[in-house]
């Protein structure tokens, strides 16, 4: 095992998890339910929890793990969660409800997000958390960012694509739209970001102004 390697799966193994969100991370893998590792959970709850987050907007429910740990960070937030998966989200809401969260606290929609994102209101979200179709990826956050308010953030896991992003001879569809979009973001002057490497990759797209 490289350096790299341990250092990533120490920053798994050091993270603590809830029993809830244990359950639906097992629960994730015998439904095939790419969820995010614990370290990217942990660091997505420190962002909710530093913004102050009231209201969450959610693309790719799977079964709760994400939204767990951003709710983890913002107590008194809201999260709107949107998903194609009307059985994941049938499991989602089980996993809140044992995690003690109240049901006015979270809001399911099922539908495709690309239908969903923009009836939404602009400028009205603390965070917008994007994991659904790897394809859409950049449909998606621009969505995101018309979404989140100024001083909001749009978070995106998996942004190093099973590590076919930070080698260039990959040159499939997906590896290809997170490479442009980490690019494109880097050199953006409406945003300010930071690429981190714990899990699979989260990139983080805090927007400056409106």
């Amino acid at each position: 095992m490289s350096d790299n390697d341990l250092n990533w799966k120490y920053a798994d193994d050091v993270v603590v998890e809830a029993e809830a969100v244990a359950k639906a991370r097992q629960q994730s893998l015998e439904l095939g339910v790419d969820a995010v590792s614990p370290a990217v959970g942990a660091q997505t709850a420190v962002v909710a929890a530093t913004t102050g987050a009231g209201a969450i907007v959610e693309i790719g429910t799977g079964v709760g793990v994400s939204g767990m740990w951003l709710l983890t960070g913002a107590p008194d937030a809201t999260l709107t969660s949107i998903d194609t998966e009307l059985e994941h989200q049938q499991h989602a809401r089980t996993n809140f409800v044992e995690a003690g969260i109240a049901a006015n606290r979270v809001r399911l929609i099922t539908g495709r997000a690309l239908d969903v994102l923009p009836r939404m209101n602009e400028n009205s979200y603390d965070i917008v958390f994007v994991d659904a179709d790897p394809g859409s990826v950049i449909e998606y956050v621009e969505h995101g960012l018309r979404l989140a308010r100024p001083g909001g953030t749009v978070l995106v896991p998996h942004a190093l694509w099973r590590g076919r992003v930070a080698d260039p001879a990959r040159r499939d569809d997906v590896a290809t739209g997170f490479r442009t979009l980490v690019s494109e973001i880097a050199a953006s002057s409406a945003v300010v970001s930071a690429l981190s490497i714990v899990g699979d990759g989260l990139l983080q797209i805090t927007k400056l102004h409106a």
